[in-house]
């Protein structure tokens, strides 16, 4: 079995969702990066509980060659949208994106049916398909 897999399984296992695996350096430091969702939001508590839960998976199946850090988080409030399955995970979230010419909209995401994407904004309702978004994430308005 693929190690995402087994991780996936045993993120699961605790109640909770695998939003995306990212290896980045921070610092100078590796860090093996594992990020959860749940519908009622993500506890330190439930990060701890995750960390035990894939720390002995990650002893027999190394991520990563050398010294690394895991850390458990949430992906956080502005979150990217990788995947459609992201997108499902965040109707009724705002989220902007960008379109392959470059150009930026936001609105909220109403829903997901199949690879239609609708949203609406202030001022009208729209829908797109996903294969038209180049890059997008979940945006938080700070001003209010």
């Amino acid at each position: 079995m693929e190690l995402e897999q087994q991780i996936k399984i045993a993120v699961e296992g605790c109640d909770v969702m695998l939003y995306d695996i990212i290896n980045t350096k921070v610092n100078g430091d590796t860090i093996y990066r594992v990020n959860i969702t749940a519908k009622d939001g993500v506890t330190l508590d439930k990060c701890q509980e995750v960390s035990k839960m894939i720390s002995p998976i990650l002893d027999i199946n190394e991520p990563i060659r050398g010294k690394y850090r895991l850390e458990v988080s949430s992906p956080g409030i502005e979150r990217k949208l990788l995947n459609i399955d992201h997108f499902k995970g965040s109707i009724g979230d705002k989220v902007k994106y960008k379109n392959f010419s470059m150009e930026v909209f936001r609105g909220v995401l109403l829903s997901v049916e199949g690879e239609v994407l609708t949203f609406t904004n202030d001022e009208e309702s729209f829908t797109i398909n996903y294969d038209d978004v180049l890059s997008a994430s979940t945006y938080y308005d700070w001003n209010n």
